[in-house]
Parts: structure tokens; C-alpha cells; sequence
């Protein structure tokens, strides 16, 4: 599985055990809820100013997004 991959599925795994809503998410990182649909699809990926955003508004680390650890 390449990074993009567990990028998306972990990044859809936090939206769907998490307490955050798309909308909510995206507005707390300063982006658009069609960029969070973009990285649940797999159609994008965050820069990394706003990855450092989404763990922190997830409470996720960057290594866990992108499936460097468990």
C-alpha cells in the first residue's frame, strides 16, 4: 500500500471514529469541505501545513497518517 493509500484510509478512519464532521474539520483548518472530501477520496493530499492542521484538530500524529506507525 503506497502512502497516498494509508494517507486516505487512516484520514477516513479518524473522520469516522472521530467527533469531528467534515464541515467542522474543515473549518477548523482553514480549508474548503470539498478539500476534505478531495482527501477522503484520495483525489488530493494535504500540503504540509495543513497536514500539521488535521493532526492536530484529529489529535493524530503525522507519522500515523501517513502510516509510518500504528
Amino acid at each position: 500500500m503506497d502512502t497516498i493509500t494509508k494517507f486516505q484510509a487512516r484520514f477516513n478512519d479518524c473522520l469516522k471514529y472521530g467527533n469531528k464532521r467534515q464541515t467542522e474539520l474543515a473549518k477548523a483548518v482553514g480549508v474548503s469541505k470539498q478539500c476534505i472530501s478531495d482527501y477522503k477520496s484520495g483525489r488530493s493530499v494535504p500540503s504540509i501545513d495543513t497536514l500539521y492542521l488535521l493532526c492536530k484538530a484529529l489529535d493524530v500524529s503525522a507519522d500515523y497518517l501517513l502510516g509510518l506507525t500504528d
